[in-house]
């Protein structure tokens, strides 16, 4: 079984570079994410320190293109195509199996369906070339620093811990869509109350500062008006902004801890993917669509 090679690459080393890899996408997504969020962020789907999808990717783009790995120009491209098409694929996956979103693009610019992205693209390109002229030299002498037979058992041990954590992580992903609607509910309701207790906030600080939200419009789209009212009106604003903000953080809180009173797993995921609801109401709208079609 470890010597089975394909496109001339043993299965010992692909299946060492996939976890080596696996690793390292979870701790990129893990630290990247914690940093943007001012906190702790397990991104991976399982419980443990592995996020596959980047192995699956690393490993596809690795096997696909060494080919054409001398050529710098053919590898960003490929790269864009391959990692692109993958993570395109692995959202439609994942929407139809969960019924729920891992990922959302849509704030972003030239995004599709929200599940890619032309910045992310481009950001695979970049990647896969330093994958091949910075990275995969770096991984590949690390799995030569132990022994072919240690490299063997940890990979079966990682393999059978993987395979349980995922069967935990998956039972709960399972179940995920069909608690969205509660919580939606529920949220929508507490949207309503913390919308109303900030307006009434803004309707007080605009009533003591002399300026209707009438006279604010217009002197924001004229930008006349007196220095000091000016000032006032961008400072009325970033607060309306930051209730706004805080509204968010607070219906995001509220989610995590509805999700924690059902399993600590769909908690962790509510905390790391605030989009999960995205697919749940993708699938409801195609699911609706659908007997509507049917009914005629």
């Amino acid at each position: 079984m470890w010597d089975l090679a394909i496109n001339r690459v043993d299965f010992y080393h692909i299946a060492n570079w996939f976890y080596i890899y696996s690793f390292l996408g979870w701790l990129w997504e893990t630290c990247y994410v914690s940093v943007r969020k001012g906190k702790l962020v397990n991104r991976g789907f399982i419980n443990g320190p592995l996020c596959t999808i980047y192995g699956c990717g690393a490993l596809a783009v690795y096997m696909i293109l060494l080919p054409i790995s001398d050529n710098l120009l053919l590898l960003f491209v490929g790269g864009i195509v391959v990692a692109t098409v993958l993570e395109y694929v692995t959202a439609v996956l994942m929407e139809n199996i969960f019924h729920t979103s891992w990922w959302d693009y849509s704030d972003k610019k030239f995004n599709f369906q929200g599940r890619i992205c032309l910045g992310c693209s481009l950001g695979w390109g970049l990647f896969t070339v330093g994958l091949f002229k910075v990275l995969h030299p770096v991984v590949s002498d690390f799995t030569e620093l132990y022994s072919r037979r240690t490299g063997e058992i940890a990979v079966c041990v990682i393999t059978v811990v993987y395979i349980v954590d995922f069967a935990f992580s998956a039972a709960a992903a399972f179940h995920i869509h069909e608690r969205i609607p509660a919580w939606e509910q529920a949220l929508d309701q507490m949207r309503v109350e913390l919308l109303v207790q900030a307006r009434e906030k803004m309707e007080n600080l605009e009533e003591s500062s002399g300026l209707s939200r009438e006279k604010i419009k217009k002197q924001l789209e004229s930008q006349r008006g007196r220095f000091d009212d000016i000032a006032l009106i961008k400072e009325l604003e970033e607060k309306r902004a930051g209730m706004m903000s805080d509204i968010s953080e607070e219906l995001q809180k509220r989610k995590v801890a509805m999700a924690g009173k059902v399993s600590y797993n769909m908690q962790r995921f509510v905390k790391a993917y605030p989009n999960l609801n995205r697919g749940y109401k993708i699938h409801r709208k195609k699911k609706f669509g659908r007997k509507g079609t049917d009914g005629e």
